[in-house]
């Protein structure tokens, strides 16, 4: 096998990013489409020019046509429907929030061992140059000690039946964008932290409209994450250490102008700093096929994301109970 054949499991709007990521990488190709509706199926696949559609899911993990399925469903199926694809075989990439608890992560991760299938979290920032540079910064002691991870998400919500303002579906501004703050200061600090706090405003629906939780790490290093559906688009990422700060424009979301970075020394004029122009998207699916056909472990592990996961669980803890939530 020399090229993966991609099969689309729904046909979230999510689709619209990963279409052209996978159209526009190497050694990859969308060749099916899967609705709960042969209908909606038929209409996507004529759109997107997909060759093949299925009005239901298990239908297309059946047919045999597809390598692996990117999964684009409510959060509350992520595990379920990963763990389906698996045991036909198949090789998965979950959109985040990959799961809603670290028991449901251990019996995916479990599948994929079972079944000798790739299995990787889809967060598409994490392989853009732009972060891989942050990081290189960061780790690489260029700020110095690093002391701040700070963080934030944010955009309005207008539809009020949206379906992440659904408890069940594991609606919330912390599960659908703050876990992007939270894996940047998992990212830059080098796992998890020691403990958190935090904070909610609670809409009608019962789901967290704003949340705000601070990280406590080893050395008393802390990450400061906040995200919400009630105030405009802003999105930003700042990494403080002993020796400057680092800034990040955008970094979670597709751009219409540059990416940014700048360097902000503790001694002299901030400091530009390169950033390549590359798809947002385009990263993860290269790794996905790096991993499926070269047999390369994937750049975000399965660790990592496990552990994506038990922090958002805690935060939530620590907001609903008011206390701060030990992890280790």
């Amino acid at each position: 096998m020399n090229t993966v054949r991609w099969g689309l499991l729904s046909t979230a709007n999510i689709n619209r990013r990963i279409i052209p990521a996978i159209a526009d990488s190497q050694r990859g190709k969308v060749v099916a489409v899967a609705s709960r509706d042969d209908e909606t199926a038929q209409a996507y696949a004529a759109k997107w020019e997909i060759p093949h559609a299925f009005g239901s899911y298990d239908a297309m993990l059946t047919s045999d046509l597809i390598d692996a399925v990117y999964i684009g469903l409510p959060n509350h199926l992520h595990a379920e429907w990963s763990i389906r694809a698996m045991s036909k075989g198949l090789h998965v990439l979950c959109e985040k929030p990959f799961a809603l608890s670290v028991e449901e992560v251990d019996q995916m991760i479990a599948a994929s061992q079972r079944n000798n299938c790739v299995l990787a979290e889809a967060f598409m920032y994490r392989h853009h140059p732009q972060m891989v540079i942050a990081g290189e910064w960061a780790h690489g002691g260029r700020l110095g000690d690093i002391c701040v991870v700070r963080s934030v998400f944010n955009f309005t919500l207008q539809i009020q039946h949206n379906i992440r303002l659904n408890p069940e579906y594991g609606g919330g501004s912390l599960w659908d964008v703050g876990v992007y703050p939270v894996s940047l200061a998992q990212f830059i600090m080098g796992g998890p932290p020691r403990w958190v706090s935090g904070f909610q405003r609670t809409g009608e629906t019962g789901v967290d409209e704003t949340f705000a939780g601070i990280l406590h790490y080893a050395g008393d290093r802390i990450a400061q994450i906040s995200s919400s559906f009630r105030t405009p688009f802003y999105t930003t990422a700042e990494v403080i250490g002993t020796q400057g700060r680092l800034t990040l424009n955008r970094p979670f979301v597709v751009l219409d102008e540059e990416r940014k970075m700048t360097f902000h020394p503790r001694d002299g004029e901030p400091i530009e700093i390169p950033v390549p122009n590359e798809e947002l998207y385009l990263g993860e699916v290269e790794d996905m096929h790096t991993a499926i056909l070269d047999g390369t472990p994937s750049y975000l592990t399965l660790d990592e994301t496990r552990d994506h996961i038990r922090t958002v669980t805690a935060l939530y803890q620590a907001a609903r109970t008011n206390k701060v939530i030990q992890l280790d």
